[in-house]
């Protein structure tokens, strides 16, 4: 269930009252009026099953709540309610089917900004791996890819797609273009420095590594594991089961990817940096397109199954 919080200019407040008792899934319907000072109007309180949230918040956005007043939603833990079963019962759909296409957009605005905090995470993922790389380490590789938070401008791009929303697909391809190159200019300056300290060898990068070759050695598996981590994550973004993207994470190569070719790059090793750039540029394709596609899928299975509209 979802807790909608309204904040409804008076002259609105029977129209919205009207939208919300008229859209099967909503219980718990609360009206004070006056009770609002910024902006000045009434508070309506509701619950939502969750399958019925979206469309909702759209009917209410069409009557330019989200200009004139407000409207906040809210998961809501535990709900011991008769009339909040009754009202999942009846909403159409499954709740775990349900995108909030809202709630998609603003997490992935969120997730896609380039930010000192993105690039500090990105950054220190990568100069992890580096170190894995250089050890033949597959714990700090995994540990890396853990920490890399480059699924959020990915997950960005693939919602700007389905929604046609320019302003967030150059947002998400700025903070993915800008970051890695940041993370692995620096990660080029910090392998440099810990082989001044004695710590990194060109020997080390060039000896067998077993348990790390793969990353600059991409084949048809980096595509496919790439493709379903796409759909992987964005169904966990999507069912709002965001825990599931660490399992997600630490399956492509893409932190890995770039840390090799850094350190490459830094001992002039152009083949180990083409293999890594190589595969990086898989990973991001394969989880782009698989993550665009998910989308899609899942708006046209939603409208076919009697969901509301998407």
């Amino acid at each position: 269930m979802l807790h909608l919080r309204l904040i409804v200019p008076a002259d609105l407040t029977d129209e919205v009252v009207g939208t919300v008792e008229s859209t099967v899934g909503t219980t718990h319907l609360v009206v004070l009026p006056g009770a609002a000072r910024d902006p000045a109007g009434d508070l309506v309180l509701c619950d939502v099953a969750r399958e019925a949230g979206d469309g909702l918040i759209a009917d209410l956005c069409d009557l330019g709540i989200d200009k004139s007043g407000s409207i906040a939603v809210e998961d809501i833990g535990l709900s011991l309610s008769r009339r909040a079963d009754k009202a999942e019962a009846d909403a159409p759909g499954e709740g775990a089917d349900a995108v909030l296409w809202e709630h998609l957009a603003e997490a992935t605005h969120e997730e896609s900004t380039l930010s000192v905090t993105y690039l500090a995470f990105l950054t220190l993922a990568t100069m992890i791996a580096a170190c894995g790389v250089v050890l033949d380490n597959a714990i700090l590789i995994v540990g890396a890819m853990a920490v890399g938070p480059e699924f959020g401008p990915l997950a960005g791009l693939c919602t700007a797609v389905v929604r046609r929303s320019a302003r967030l697909a150059l947002r998400s391809l700025v903070a993915l273009l800008v970051g890695f190159a940041a993370a692995m200019i620096l990660t080029t300056g910090f392998s440099l420095l810990m082989n001044a300290f004695g710590l990194f060898s060109e020997s080390m990068l060039e000896a067998p590594r077993p348990s790390t070759a793969f990353i600059y050695a991409p084949d048809l598996f980096s595509f496919v594991v790439a493709i379903l981590a796409g759909v992987a994550g964005m169904l966990s973004l999507t069912s709002a089961k965001s825990g599931l993207l660490v399992g997600v994470a630490i399956s492509v190569t893409t932190v890995p990817a770039a840390a090799n070719a850094a350190v490459a790059l830094g001992y002039g090793d152009l083949d180990q940096v083409w293999g890594s750039s190589v595969q990086l540029l898989i990973n991001l394709g394969g989880i782009v397109l698989a993550g665009t596609l998910t989308l899609l899928i899942q708006r046209y299975l939603w409208k076919r199954t009697g969901g509301t509209r998407a």
